[in-house]
C-alpha cells in the first residue's frame, strides 16, 4: 500500500497542493498534520507508523515535509524500514526500496542539512552586519523606561497589586516583575 504523509508547520497554511501530489502518485492513505517538523513525536506520524506493514511505501512530496534534520530523516526513514516499508520522497525522485535510492537518499539528506546551517550562518552574519550598523532586532520593549519607572513606583511605594498594574499599563504581569 501507498501511504502519504503531508505536513505543514501551522493551523494558517494549507495542505492541498502535498494532498493533490500525494493522490496523484497514488496514496491510498494520507496522514495529514498541522505542526512544527522540529517535534520529534507527532500524533499523525505515529499513526502512520502504527499502520505500517511489510511492503508499504510511505510518500510525501518533500524530504522536509517528513523531518528538519538530517538526524531526524534518517531515524524517520530507519523506523520505516524495520517495519519493512520503503520509502519515497516525490521532489527528490527519491525511492529507499532500491539501493540506489538509498545511497542518493542519504547524499541529499546531507546536501539539504547543509543549506539549512548555511541559511542559519547567513541570518548570524546578516544580524551582526546590521548590529555593527546600529540596527537592534527584536521587539520593541513593552515599557518605556519612565513607564518601568512609574510601574516601580506604584509597586514599592504605593504597594498596589501587580495584576491592577498590569492592567493599568496593558501588560502582563510577567513584564510588571520584570520591571
Amino acid at each position: 500500500m501507498i501511504i502519504g504523509y503531508a505536513r505543514v508547520s501551522t493551523s494558517e497554511q494549507s495542505l492541498d497542493g502535498q494532498l493533490d501530489a500525494l493522490r496523484e502518485a497514488g496514496a491510498e492513505r494520507i496522514f495529514e498534520e498541522k505542526v512544527t517538523g522540529k517535534l520529534r513525536t507527532r500524533p499523525e506520524l505515529q499513526k502512520l507508523f502504527d499502520q505500517l506493514r511489510d511492503g508499504d511505501v510511505v510518500v510525501v512530496t518533500k524530504y522536509d515535509r517528513l523531518a528538519r534534520s538530517l538526524r531526524d530523516l534518517i531515524d524517520i526513514v530507519e523506523q520505516i524500514r524495520e517495519r519493512g516499508a520503503g520509502f519515497r520522497s516525490l521532489a527528490e525522485d527519491i525511492d529507499t526500496t532500491t539501493s540506489a535510492g538509498r545511497l542518493i537518499f542519504h547524499v541529499f539528506g546531507s546536501i539539504a542539512e547543509f543549506e539549512r546551517e548555511r541559511i542559519a550562518e547567513r541570518t548570524i552574519e546578516g544580524l551582526a552586519a546590521a548590529r555593527k550598523r546600529g540596527r537592534i532586532g527584536g521587539r520593541p520593549p513593552a515599557l518605556s523606561p519612565e513607564a518601568k519607572e512609574q510601574v516601580r513606583k506604584l509597586r514599592d511605594v504605593e504597594r498596589r497589586p501587580v495584576g491592577e498594574i498590569a492592567r493599568t499599563f496593558q501588560v502582563s504581569r510577567n513584564t510588571v516583575y520584570r520591571a
